[in-house]
């Protein structure tokens, strides 16, 4: 007998399984966990029970730990079909029978008894979760005393933010989407709208791009023709701002797919490009460019809000394998600015060693970010730098974590 939400309930748990066992991230264990899932409420709610298991998965492993004589092992099936069942009472506000008929089918011939046990008794102590999700220990250590302002801006899942290709247009279609505006060239709203079936997709009048990424590429200003190099550009939202903004953009990155992708967008977007597929520690342009965009490739502890996975697969040791990457490419990206031209580096990392310690190596000069180029509430560093963190404008629905500078040949 087919269960109603029980297919959401087996992808959802094949999701939380490849994030914690085998350290992928929610988007590469995607296709394969939800394949077969064809709904799209079905494969949004799959998405949506990984990610607030992960992003309360401390609080939950207490709450479960609360209730058993024995812990249970951390991989134990029982655990984890108990972190999607409370994650669905206690975030997604699924009634517990509701969430009794489609949890236990998880644990087909295993220990149903006890899951219903621990849950039942959960329910009738009538436990809820904190204010602010607890962060692993490992986590609280590497972020010290921004930890709590991260904590609270993971709270509730973040809200849509869209692009315009015309800035002129934000007040038009803030309006015509139900959205607000932050600052010219963009619109944000509420979450659980499917993007492809928003006004103005098709048209390609906007992309998806959270606020806090849409600012390196601001920092350029207008392009007036000149040229720009955008590093390890997928997925393309910075290269579509940059072409929009009238810059002649060579947009560079590895992956032939992701490449594919980028083409696909500005197709949509009515917006151009050249894309060239290469590695940036060995590709030579034929010569320097006015400005060079390096949005590098780290560790994204920054995106933890839409991306709670972050919290769980990142260590020590893909902070500083990605930190030396990242040097590396600086070390080249500098080199191909014309005198006169500008550098913008940033990272979606809440890691000071993939931000902070990399701007000091950079020999250019400093042009220091002036707080009239950013939304309102936000301000530089002393050094002149933009640090942002999901605890930022709590009261407007956050933005993502980033590190960004800018320097001047």
């Amino acid at each position: 007998m087919d269960i109603p939400g029980l297919p959401a309930r087996k992808a959802a748990l094949k999701l939380l399984d490849a994030v914690l066992r085998r350290g992928e991230t929610l988007d590469q264990a995607a296709q394969p966990a939800l394949q077969g899932v064809r709904a799209y409420a079905d494969r949004a709610l799959a998405r949506a029970l990984a990610g607030e298991a992960l992003r309360w998965l401390i609080d939950l492993d207490a709450l479960i730990d609360s209730a058993t004589r024995q812990i249970l092992p951390e991989d134990a099936k029982p655990r984890m079909a108990l972190r999607l069942m409370l994650a669905g009472w206690l975030r997604l506000e699924t009634p517990p029978h509701a969430v009794i008929a489609t949890g236990l089918p998880l644990l087909a011939g295993g220990p149903r008894r006890l899951a219903h046990g621990v849950f039942s008794t959960l329910v009738k102590r009538g436990v809820t979760l904190p204010a602010v999700p607890t962060l692993p220990t490992k986590v609280l250590e590497r972020w010290g005393e921004r930890a709590g302002a991260v904590a609270a801006g993971l709270a509730v899942p973040p809200p849509l933010d869209l692009t315009l290709r015309d800035p002129a247009t934000s007040a038009e279609w803030a309006e015509r989407l139900g959205g607000t505006s932050l600052l010219p060239g963009h619109v944000r709203l509420e979450r659980g709208t499917a993007v492809e079936r928003l006004e103005g997709f098709k048209d390609g009048a906007w992309w998806v791009q959270d606020l806090a990424a849409s600012l390196p590429a601001r920092l350029l200003g207008p392009g007036e023709g000149r040229t720009v190099l955008d590093l390890c550009a997928a997925p393309g939202g910075k290269t579509m701002q940059l072409a929009a903004a009238g810059w002649q953009v060579t947009a560079l990155d590895a992956g032939a797919k992701r490449l594919q992708r980028m083409q696909e967008n500005l197709t949509r977007t009515g917006l151009s490009a050249e894309l060239v597929q290469a590695d940036a520690l060995q590709w030579e342009p034929a010569g320097p460019f006015d400005a060079v965009l390096l949005d590098a490739p780290c560790t994204a502890t920054g995106t933890c809000r839409r991306h709670p996975d972050v919290l769980h697969r990142i260590g020590p040791r893909q902070v500083a394998e990605l930190a030396q990457l990242q040097a590396a490419l600086l070390e080249r990206a500098q080199r191909w600015v014309k005198p006169g031209g500008h550098l913008v580096y940033a990272t979606c990392s809440l890691e000071r060693e993939e931000g902070e310690d990399q701007a000091v190596t950079v020999t250019l000069t400093p042009d220091p970010i002036r707080g009239e180029e950013l939304p309102a509430n936000l301000t530089a560093t002393d050094e002149g730098w933009l640090r942002t963190d999901p605890g930022l404008l709590a009261d407007l629905g956050g933005l993502d974590g980033f590190f960004i500078a800018r320097w001047q040949c």
